[in-house]
């Protein structure tokens, strides 16, 4: 067990997991818990400008069998804390370096943040009492803030205004003093786009980590096909420079420390059907087939449905005369973390534990090269 590691590799934990199979003892069990150094717990919502839970039942009240729970035991009637954060506490038991933040937002519940920015006090100290209620209080170690996206549009637009972001960020860290302040942001690295409207720079004095999300790059509305996560532009790349090194250079040329950007990896791909020639650029006639949404796919499925057949801007793709898709594998995971650590980044993280496969190929492979371990 690596109880010790060097750099930190950050792992969303889906609040939604149990509902598709997915428990914290996967993450023992597939020996991830071991690579990794914090889990987010996600998604916390803000309702009315205050922080609270999406799904009580399954944070902290579904009782848990024995197949199911970390330790083989299962949730007895007077067990005080049963649900995810219950079998949480069990994991952070068998791995003492492992801490868990208490993430909120996320793409879908992101909008509350517009009236949480107006009055940022009252949002920290609605976090602060959640995050320590006496019933779970020993599982939080801090508190995430995944905004999609300040002054900018996700899946509703926001105006709060230049300073809404980095006021938030500050009263979060006066509220919780020395625990983790984190934040997930956007990519866009555009003249005008996420980066550059988020006052992230302003923000940074008061932040422990940045969660680049360096990833969907490409989404279900593009047509023509292309890496979802490329590390570097490339030939053929509709929407250049779009990348991973050009979002890096933007958030350090605002000013942001390189040791407060962590890297992001996608456990997932994106593809296309109807694609003519495998060359990026191509234009598709829709998404392609998969085990869930038409166009997405977990790396655990696509490594056996579509293995990867060559590599595009330091990231890889499948083709197969008619289905493309683009998706990371250990092989690329690994130079995406040689180029973290050459860059002087803080860490890496990964969307979302679920993708992985049974014996966390994809932790392995962040560990392993963020670690600059031998070949």
């Amino acid at each position: 067990m690596n109880t010790n590691p060097q750099l930190p590799i950050y792992a969303y934990f889906p609040e939604w997991g149990a509902a598709n199979g997915f428990f914290a003892k996967n993450l023992d069990e597939s020996g991830a818990a071991a690579q990794i150094t914090h889990i987010l717990y996600g998604f916390g919502n803000v309702v009315d400008g205050e922080a609270v839970m999406h799904d009580p039942f399954e944070t902290y009240q579904r009782p848990y069998t024995e197949s199911e729970a970390v330790d083989g035991k299962a949730d007895g009637d007077g067990d005080d804390l049963k649900g995810h954060l219950g079998q949480l506490r069990k994991l952070k038991a068998r791995y003492p370096h492992v801490k868990v933040l208490y993430s909120f937002g996320g793409w879908v519940l992101s909008p509350g943040f517009s009236d949480a920015a107006s009055d940022p006090e009252k949002f920290a100290e609605s976090a602060y009492r959640l995050l320590h209620d006496s019933r779970w209080a020993d599982v939080f170690d801090g508190i995430d803030i995944d905004w999609e996206y300040p002054n900018a549009t996700g899946i509703a637009a926001d105006t709060s205004g230049p300073h809404a972001y980095p006021d938030l960020i500050k009263t979060l860290r006066r509220r919780f003093g020395g625990e983790l302040v984190t934040s997930a942001i956007g990519a866009d690295a555009s003249s005008g786009g996420i980066l550059d409207v988020g006052g992230y720079d302003e923000a940074a004095p008061y932040i422990d980590a940045y969660l680049l999300m360096t990833y969907d790059y490409m989404n279900g509305n593009d047509t023509a096909v292309a890496p979802h996560s490329a590390l570097y532009d490339f030939d053929g790349n509709p929407k250049s420079p779009a990348c991973t090194e050009t979002s890096v250079d933007k958030l350090i040329a605002l000013g942001v420390p390189p040791e407060k950007i962590y890297l992001g990896v996608g456990l997932y791909g994106r593809g296309w059907k109807g694609v003519p020639t495998g060359t990026p650029g191509s234009v598709a006639t829709g998404p392609a087939d998969s085990d869930g949404e038409p166009g997405a796919a977990t790396y655990r499925w696509l490594r056996e449905a579509a293995p990867a057949t060559n590599i595009v801007g330091g990231t890889a793709y499948a083709y197969d005369g008619d289905a493309w898709w683009g998706y990371d594998t250990p092989e690329t995971v690994k130079a995406k973390m040689a180029y973290a650590r050459e860059k002087g980044l803080g860490g890496a993280f990964y969307w979302e534990s679920s993708g992985d496969t049974d014996n966390a190929d994809m932790a392995r492979a962040m560990r392993s090269g963020i670690d600059g371990a031998p070949e």
